[in-house]
């Protein structure tokens, strides 16, 4: 644009003085007019409402899913059988089978609680000589529990008539097992951790990609419009880009917070985890972390290189780069990473600046960081941040105000 002495107007380079007072007050006010326009439009609220509500819904759906296993097995003993109950529980936690052993009076007092619906078992009988009574079908992992007593009760009998002590032979029977050497451990696998670590990745995905878009879309409309023109008549291009940046930021930063929270509080109320095994506050709280440095990572770039452009139908064009660079690390951080999140692939990635951000949270939800691994990668992508800013501040500088066709970043940089 030019003014009507015919020159164009360079902001950055002109020492002027700042109507707005001091320039963190610019970037407060660029940045309180940001949260105050977008925090209540239509679209971040029922964005957030929709992602409260999945996280909310995801957490009833995996208990759901988790408390849905085969039913557990209810079975009255007979008096006669009572010796029994002790080594039928036994075995049943031996096997991870869930049975229920309840006395009852007798064998008719058993058939009739099975028709009630009270029993789905009555043990009769005595030890080595076992009956079962059942309305149709015997349960298979009852019944393996139950003919291993029975043999067992059966064994011991025949100890004690050749004179051995059953109980002295079953303990030398337990210890004799082969010792097992293995050359590649297999990993234990946690649902818990794999969900977390999957939802920790999509998470800051999505997040990156709304407030990412919401701030090239900014940039070019106040570009557009050219509201930008009055804007820069108070404040300096530097300090509306990191204005923007701030208040977009904080929005994505409360939704973040939503979210991970509401998360974290359904998989505690519903007991998906172990307190002791996953700490989902700190979680939470890695979550927060990652999603700031991530957005500053992206923001800045993003942002400079929307101002190249004087359309929204360019918009997607001039970031493609950037979201194509996003996909990369998201993509992996939730196929490999939650499978194999030691591989070299997966470790190294989540050390660089723009990978970091979107897999490093993951490897940290399914505790495969160690504290040096997280050190090297906040302080390498911390690092890469005042040199995205000083970047991005030199192109939207200079480009912000011309209009018309695409600029290309050479010639940005050169009016600098």
């Amino acid at each position: 644009m030019s003014t009507a002495g015919g020159r164009t107007p360079t902001p950055t380079n002109t020492p002027t003085t700042d109507r707005t007072g001091t320039a963190g007050s610019a970037i407060r006010l660029v940045a309180g007019r940001e949260i105050r326009t977008r925090v209540t439009s239509k679209a971040f609220i029922i964005t957030t409402v929709l992602l409260v509500l999945a996280v909310v819904a995801g957490g009833f759906v995996l208990n759901l899913v988790q408390s849905s296993g085969p039913e557990g097995q209810r079975v009255g003993v007979v008096p006669s059988a009572a010796a029994v109950e002790a080594p039928l529980e036994a075995g049943a936690a031996e096997t991870g089978t869930d049975i229920t052993v309840t006395e009852v009076a007798d064998e008719a007092a058993g058939e009739q609680a099975i028709r009630d619906g009270d029993l789905d078992a009555v043990v009769t009988g005595s030890a080595g000589d076992l009956g079962i009574v059942v309305e149709s079908d015997v349960d298979g992992a009852l019944w393996a529990v139950l003919s291993s007593v029975n043999q067992q009760a059966a064994l011991d009998d025949a100890i004690r008539e050749l004179g051995g002590d059953p109980a002295s032979v079953a303990a030398d029977v337990s210890a004799a097992e082969p010792t097992v050497t293995t050359l590649e451990p297999e990993e234990e696998f946690d649902p818990a951790r794999y969900v977390t670590g999957l939802a920790t990745g999509i998470l800051i995905f999505i997040t990156l990609m709304t407030t990412g878009q919401l701030l090239a879309q900014g940039v070019v409309e106040e570009k557009q419009s050219r509201v930008v023109e009055l804007l820069l008549a108070t404040i300096r291009p530097w300090q509306l880009l990191t204005g923007k940046v701030v208040g977009i930021g904080a929005i994505g930063l409360m939704q973040v917070a939503l979210v991970a929270g509401s998360g974290a509080a359904t998989a505690t109320a519903l007991g998906l985890v172990d307190p002791g095994e996953l700490d989902l506050g700190a979680t939470a709280a890695w979550v927060v972390v990652w999603y700031v440095l991530g957005f500053l990572t992206y923001a800045f770039a993003i942002a400079g290189a929307a101002s190249l452009v004087s359309r929204q139908e360019d918009v997607g064009a001039v970031i493609a780069p950037f979201t194509a660079l996003m996909m990369i690390p998201y993509i992996i951080g939730v196929s490999l990473a939650p499978w194999q999140p030691d591989s070299p692939l997966v470790a190294w990635l989540s050390y660089l600046p723009f990978c970091g951000p979107l897999i490093m949270p993951v490897r940290i939800a399914l505790d495969a960081a160690a504290p040096w691994e997280i050190g090297i990668s906040l302080a390498l992508s911390i690092a890469v941040v005042p040199v995205l800013v000083w970047f991005a501040s030199r192109i939207y500088s200079n480009a912000v105000l011309r209009m018309g066709a695409r600029i290309k970043v050479k010639d940005a940089l050169r009016s600098a």
